[in-house]
């Protein structure tokens, strides 16, 4: 199968990068070393969240939250289907059942009202995750959480650099993860970021994330049974360099969102992204557009497929969780009508640092043809 000639993501990795990870290679330490704990440091410094443990994946990231927090067997996580599926996944990993309720159609976010009918006296946690980048209802999902004695967990993996009211996303719950693979806003290769106030759960984090070791622990001694979810220093390093451009790579992200506002706006025919949410800015991840609720939603594939034929990367973003054969064995406790509604009409077009300004329109025109051949 050939490469398409628009990939639909690309990772932005600099001259500058690549020459420090050689130095890092050169170096006589590969693992939890000081490249580690500069990189930390720079997550503490973007949120303002006192403690930030570095980890393989956003996945181990979000598992060992489940863990420290005591998440297990007979506990109710509320989370949305309309996601990517290791947010349930690192529930299922502790035991604990997924409780999938709907989204606002307009963010693509847990709705508080779907959250607060779905608790019961077996929820532990709402976990919420800030769909492509756009951050979700934090304060009306603080309350509830503060008001029945949950956890909140943040599932920020697409919203580096996201805010509320200039309060970073990752700032607002008891914990919080982020992750660098491949396509998301900056890049380690794999790799994730957990961030939270609370210095216990931090220790405990830093323990199971390194086999168990306590700090007092000699290298092979282990006071509990961990994880080996340590991030390299060579993944470290990287990810150093790509935060020090954060900024820069925060605002092409915008424009590129601009640029296909710009020339998609005008056909009724799909519904775009949220592009402006009162107090917020949105850390683009991903540009997700919709076919319009007049056209059929099984004409979304052959759009895709159009698509792919002139060598357009593209993608049905997100597939909901509920639907997935891993999960067809679990019973729903709530309507998810708009979920499934939503994701059958998805395409994810193109969206990377480096696309030109020439390929966008590339991409449009063919959208456009795609989709005036089913209208």
């Amino acid at each position: 199968m050939t490469s398409p000639k628009i990939p639909l993501s690309s990772p932005d990795i600099t001259e500058a990068e690549i020459e420090a990870v050689a130095a890092t290679l050169r170096s006589p330490q590969l693992s939890l070393g000081p490249r580690l704990i500069e990189f930390e440091a720079t997550f503490t410094d973007l949120t303002g969240v006192e403690h930030a443990i570095a980890v393989s994946s956003g996945t181990a990231g979000l598992h060992l939250a489940m863990l420290a927090l005591g998440i297990g067997a007979g506990d109710e996580i509320i989370v949305p289907s309309f996601t990517f599926i290791a947010a349930a996944n690192a529930i299922r990993y502790v035991g604990a059942t997924p409780v999938f309720v709907d989204i606002d159609g307009l963010t693509l976010n847990l709705s508080p009202a779907a959250v607060e009918r779905a608790i019961n006296p077996r929820t532990r946690a709402i976990l919420a995750v800030h769909t492509f980048g756009v951050p979700a209802d934090m304060p009306a999902l603080v309350a509830l959480a503060r008001r029945h004695h949950l956890a909140l967990i943040e599932d920020a993996c697409e919203a580096l650099g996201t805010t509320i009211d200039a309060q970073p996303v990752g700032s607002f719950g008891n914990v919080a993860v982020f992750a660098f693979y491949p396509n998301k806003q900056i890049t380690t290769g794999e790799g994730g970021m957990i961030v939270t106030r609370d210095p216990g759960l931090a220790a405990h984090m830093r323990s199971l994330r390194d086999q168990g070791r306590a700090p007092t622990d000699s290298w092979l001694q282990h006071t509990e049974v961990g994880y080996n979810y340590r991030l390299s220093e060579i993944a470290c390093t990287l990810g150093i360099g790509q935060m020090r451009r954060l900024t820069s790579i925060l605002y092409r992200r915008e424009e590129i969102a601009g640029l296909y506002r710009q020339h998609l706006s005008s056909d009724a025919r799909l519904t775009l992204p949220i592009h402006e949410l009162p107090g917020c800015r949105i850390s683009w991840f991903v540009y997700v557009v919709r076919l319009a609720d007049e056209l059929p939603a099984g004409q979304r594939d052959q759009v895709i497929h159009e698509l792919e034929q002139a060598g357009i990367g593209c993608g049905r973003y997100f597939a909901p969780i509920h639907l997935q054969p891993a999960y067809a064995d679990l019973a729903l406790a709530s309507d998810l009508r708009k979920t499934e509604s939503i994701a059958s009409r998805t395409i994810a077009l193109p969206f990377f640092n480096r696309i030109n300004d020439s390929q966008i329109v590339t991409v449009c025109e063919a959208l456009t043809l795609a989709i005036r051949r089913i209208s």
